[in-house]
């Protein structure tokens, strides 16, 4: 299967102040450090971890809302990182984002079809596409209808709708130029969970119609279990884990995905009493430095005197034809 979405060694480290008041060394939050991941065509890559880990900053700096530090993003096969605005502006149209608050996203001043059209006129000023008025409403009432809202809404505002109809605009909007992939940052994390479940299977149900690539960005890992086809886990702005979530739910290789998968609730009483939680000692560093050794040293129940020393890139640790790759010494 072709790769849609390549991201190389992806880097994305914020100012932070300096070291002393003249001609001090510059500080840095490292965000995220050295990511490295692919998409495939009609996949969906579950990105999960604990919060403030770098998964919203990865997807920003995927779609170049972040002008990333260091690395590479191939959007079939070439880098946007390196592109003009202009260039750049094309390959936005096969990109979308749906973001994370549907309370914020959207434009309170703005009719709901004027924010779905708002792509597709911006794109017609720049004359990258062609649609009269009347097609651009057409295919509004369209999208609409797609995502489970009325037509006839339209020219209602954002606060008129409840948050899942708010997070289905939001859905209409990045669907509205035909993208290829679409990045969604925790898109059901500020809804009900009754809500969650009917988002989710609109994502679905999408992605099976137009053929979709998704980079679904969640620290639920039931969400995350349910859409996902791989699943790459993150701690402190790196990859440490990436399988099928079917391999990585039944054998975890990664520490650190172990604990988070035992602090899961499972809803069954039985089971839940067996089995055995793993609680991790002390608490996630900061990202204000980098370290020369695994990032998860400091609180791995496994660690080894490498662990301090090298930094443990992903290898390949399944069986053979099995698609899973961890960074830990623990396996060779």
């Amino acid at each position: 299967m072709d790769n849609m979405l390549e991201v190389k060694n992806l880097k994305m480290h914020f100012p932070n102040g300096t070291t002393g008041i003249i001609g001090g060394k510059k500080k840095y939050i490292y965000a995220v450090d050295g990511v490295s991941f692919s998409i495939r065509k009609g996949e969906t890559l579950g990105l999960v971890g604990e919060s403030g880990c770098g998964k919203s900053t990865v997807a920003r700096a995927v779609a170049q809302l972040y002008k990333p530090t260091a690395g590479e993003v191939l959007l079939d096969g070439k880098d946007i990182t390196k592109m003009s605005k202009k260039e750049l502006l094309k390959y936005r149209k096969d990109m979308q984002v749906v973001f994370q608050d549907p309370y914020s996203s959207l434009d309170p001043r703005m009719t709901t079809g004027a924010i779905i059209s708002e792509p597709l006129r911006i794109y017609r000023r720049r004359g990258i596409i062609s649609m009269t008025d009347r097609e651009i409403d057409s295919r509004v009432e369209h999208l609409m209808e797609l995502v489970g809202l009325s037509r006839f809404f339209k020219n209602r505002y954002p606060h008129e709708f409840s948050g899942g109809q708010r997070q289905r605009i939001g859905i209409a909007r990045a669907l509205a130029l035909r993208p290829r992939i679409i990045l969604a940052d925790e898109p059901v994390s500020a809804l009900d969970v009754s809500i969650q479940s009917q988002i989710l299977n609109l994502f679905k149900d999408i992605q099976k119609a137009e053929g979709l690539s998704y980079l679904f960005i969640a620290h639920d890992l039931a969400v995350i279990r349910y859409i996902s086809d791989r699943i790459a886990v993150m701690y402190l702005g790196k990859i440490v884990e990436i399988a099928d979530y079917a391999t990585l739910y039944s054998n975890p290789m990664h520490p650190y995905t172990k604990a988070l998968l035992s602090a899961a609730p499972i809803p069954d009483p039985e089971i839940e009493l067996k089995r055995k939680r793993i609680i991790l000692s002390g608490d996630v560093p900061a990202p204000d430095r980098q370290r020369p050794g695994c990032y998860f040293y400091d609180r791995c129940p496994n660690r080894m005197d490498c662990c301090k020393e090298k930094q443990p890139v992903l290898k390949h640790c399944g069986a053979d034809g099995e698609d899973h790759t961890v960074a830990c010494f623990l396996y060779k």
